[in-house]
């Protein structure tokens, strides 16, 4: 199972533009137990680590299952059993993710977002960000220009969308 086929140019996209590690509110995706301590495998827990650090690249199941030492077939089982949501699904939230904080930088394009954050095709990442996010990409960032963003982020990106378009959108 592929999720990203890069190229030499969208491989190297993220080493520039992705400066810092995946956030890590992931940690509310898996179960808990009672002391707020992690109730899941170490191999798990190893698995959605190297994730974090290597969700820009191409990477897959069989790639990660490798790494914590288990068959592709249990680790998918596993990683389901403990996250709630299977693998391909895991990665293609957590590119949306930081898709999202980068949509909130006005001097990145859409395009250069999508292969930063390891998507193969603006299109791809199109449906993909869609799907997990009920909007587009452009849909998002026009919304955050909008809002009341406590950065003033919002009032930066609507002068650079108005010099864009020539109109305030």
């Amino acid at each position: 199972m592929r999720i990203c086929q890069g190229t030499a140019s969208a491989s190297a996209a993220p080493a520039v533009l992705l400066g810092m590690k995946a956030a890590t509110s992931w940690r509310s995706v898996v179960p808990q137990n009672g002391n707020g301590h992690r109730a899941e495998p170490v191999e798990i827990w190893k698995a959605r680590s190297f994730i974090r650090d290597h969700f820009a690249d191409e990477i897959s199941l069989g790639m990660v299952a490798d790494t914590v030492h288990l068959s592709a077939n249990y680790f998918s089982e596993q990683f389901k059993k403990f996250t709630g949501i299977n693998f391909v699904e895991y990665i293609a939230r957590l590119r949306i993710e930081k898709a999202r904080e980068l949509l909130g930088e006005a001097d990145l394009r859409v395009t250069e977002i999508a292969f930063a954050v390891g998507f193969q095709s603006l299109s791809q990442f199109n449906r993909v960000f869609r799907k997990v996010s009920g909007q587009s990409p452009t849909g998002f960032r026009q919304a955050l220009a909008h809002s009341d963003h406590p950065s003033g982020r919002g009032r930066r990106l609507s002068v650079k969308m108005r010099s864009h378009c020539g109109r305030s959108c």
